[in-house]
C-alpha cells in the first residue's frame, strides 16, 4: 500500500476497533457488575442488555450502508460516532439495567461497520484491498484479545461508569481522526445505484452472505464451550487471556502470507477455501482437547482461518458490489448480525439437550456445507486499475 492507502487503513482500522471495543469490554466484567443492579438477578434481562447492542446494529447497517453510498462515507461515519458518543455517555450517567439497556441501543444505531468497509474499498486499489481489510478485520480480533486483557484492571479502578465514560471520549477522538484525517469519499452520483433486492440475490453476494453466517454463528457458538474447556483441561478463568492473546497474535504472522500469496497469484477463491477448511480442522480438533496445549493448537487454526475470511470476504463484496459497496456491505453485516445471535442460540440449546462437544458437530456440519457452495465461486477476474481508483501519484484532499 501507498502511504495515503497505509494511513487512511489505520485510520479507519482505529475507528472499527473503537466501536468493537465498545462491545467486547462488557463481556468479561458486565454479568458480574448487573448481578448488584434492580432486575440483575434475571440473566434474560441481563443478557438482553448486553445484546441490544447488536440487535439495534442489524436494523441499522442496510440503511446507513445504502444512504453512504448516496451523501457520501463521511457524514454517515461522523453521524454514527456521535450516537456511540451519546450512547456511551447514556450508559455512564445511570448505573440502572433500564439506562444501560437504553444507552447500548443508541451506541448500537450508530452502525457504521459498513459504511467504514465501504470507504477502505473507495480509498484503496483492488490489487491491495485484501490487505487493507485484513487490517480492518484484525483490528477487530486485536479489539476481543485486549478486552479480555483490560477489561478486569479498568474495572476495578474505574468502575462500569468510568468505561464508558473512556468510551465516549475515544468516540471524540475518532470523530477528530474521521474529520481531519481521513479524506472524503465522494458517492458516484453519475453511476445509477443498485436496488436493495438486485444486491441482495445476487449469487456472488450471496453466496458470502451465507458464509459470513456461518462464520459468526459458529464462532459464538463455539466460545460457549472453550472457556469450559480450558477450565476442564486445568487452566483458571483468569487466566484464558494467557492463552487468546499470543494465539491472536500468532494467527496474523500465519495469515500474512496467505494474503500477500492470494492478491499477487489471483488465487483469492484458493485461500478461501483454505480458510474454511482450517476452521473444519479446528472444530475437529476440538472435538478431542483435552489439553490446555490441544485447545491452544485449535485455537491457532481457528484464528488463522478466520481472520484470513475476515479480511477476504468484505473485499470480496466490495468487489462484487462494484457501485453499491455501501449497500452490500449492509446487507453482508447484517447477516453477520443474525449469525451471531443464531450462533449464540443454537450453541446453548445444544449445549443443554445434547452436550458440549454436539456444538463442535454442528460447527463441522455448517462448515462442511458452506465448502461445498464456496467451492463453485468463480476467481476474481484481473482488472486494470481504473483512473477512478485511488491513484498512487496524488495525496487525498483533507478536510
Amino acid at each position: 500500500m501507498n502511504p495515503s492507502e497505509l494511513r487512511s487503513t489505520l485510520a479507519l482500522a482505529g475507528i472499527f476497533g473503537l466501536r468493537m471495543l465498545g462491545l467486547f469490554l462488557l463481556l468479561p466484567i458486565f454479568s458480574i457488575h448487573a448481578h448488584g443492579l434492580p432486575g440483575g438477578e434475571h440473566a434474560l434481562w441481563v443478557g438482553l442488555t448486553l445484546g441490544i447492542f447488536n440487535i439495534v446494529q442489524a436494523c441499522f447497517y442496510i440503511p446507513l450502508g445504502r444512504l453512504s453510498d448516496r451523501i457520501g462515507r463521511k457524514p454517515v461515519v461522523l453521524w454514527g460516532l456521535s450516537l456511540f458518543i451519546a450512547g456511551a455517555l447514556i450508559c455512564a450517567a445511570k448505573d440502572d439495567l433500564l439506562w444501560i439497556a437504553i444507552g447500548r441501543g443508541v451506541m448500537g444505531a450508530g452502525a457504521v461497520s459498513a459504511a467504514i468497509s465501504a470507504w477502505v474499498a473507495d480509498l484503496t486499489r483492488e490489487q491491495v484491498r485484501t490487505r487493507a481489510m485484513a487490517l480492518v478485520g484484525g483490528s477487530i480480533a486485536l479489539s476481543f484479545a485486549l478486552s479480555l486483557v483490560i477489561a478486569a484492571p479498568i474495572y476495578r479502578a474505574i468502575s462500569l461508569s468510568g468505561i464508558f465514560v473512556v468510551l465516549a471520549v475515544l468516540g471524540v477522538i475518532a470523530m477528530f481522526v474521521t474529520y481531519y484525517v481521513l479524506p472524503t469519499s465522494k458517492p458516484e452520483v453519475r453511476v445509477q445505484q443498485a436496488s436493495l433486492k438486485e444486491v441482495f440475490f445476487r449469487p456472488e453476494l450471496m453466496r458470502l452472505n451465507l458464509g459470513v453466517f456461518v462464520l459468526h454463528a459458529t464462532q459464538v457458538a463455539m466460545f460457549l464451550v472453550v472457556p469450559r474447556l480450558l477450565v476442564q483441561a486445568g487452566l483458571p478463568l483468569s487466566s484464558h487471556w494467557e492463552i487468546y492473546l499470543p494465539v491472536v497474535l500468532l494467527s496474523f504472522v500465519f495469515m500474512a502470507p496467505a494474503i500477500i500469496y492470494g492478491e499477487k497469484k489471483q488465487q483469492l477463491r484458493t485461500v478461501l477455501l483454505v480458510a474454511i477448511v482450517l476452521l473444519l480442522i479446528a472444530e475437529m480438533i476440538f472435538t478431542q482437547a483435552n489439553s490446555v496445549m490441544t485447545i491452544a493448537s485449535a485455537l491457532l487454526v481457528y484464528f488463522v482461518g478466520f481472520n484470513l475470511l475476515e479480511a477476504l470476504q468484505p473485499s470480496l463484496v466490495s468487489r462484487f458490489a462494484k457501485e453499491s459497496k455501501g449497500t452490500a456491505l449492509g446487507v453482508y453485516n447484517t447477516t453477520q448480525s443474525i449469525g451471531l445471535f443464531s450462533g449464540a442460540v443454537i450453541g446453548g440449546y445444544l449445549m443443554d439437550s445434547h452436550g458440549d462437544l454436539s456444538v463442535f458437530a454442528m460447527g463441522a456440519a455448517l462448515l462442511v456445507c458452506w465448502l461445498i457452495i464456496a467451492w463453485s465461486m468463480g476467481e476474481m477476474p484481473t482488472r486494470a486499475i481504473e483512473s477512478k481508483d485511488v491513484a498512487t501519484t496524488t495525496e487525498p484532499q483533507l478536510h
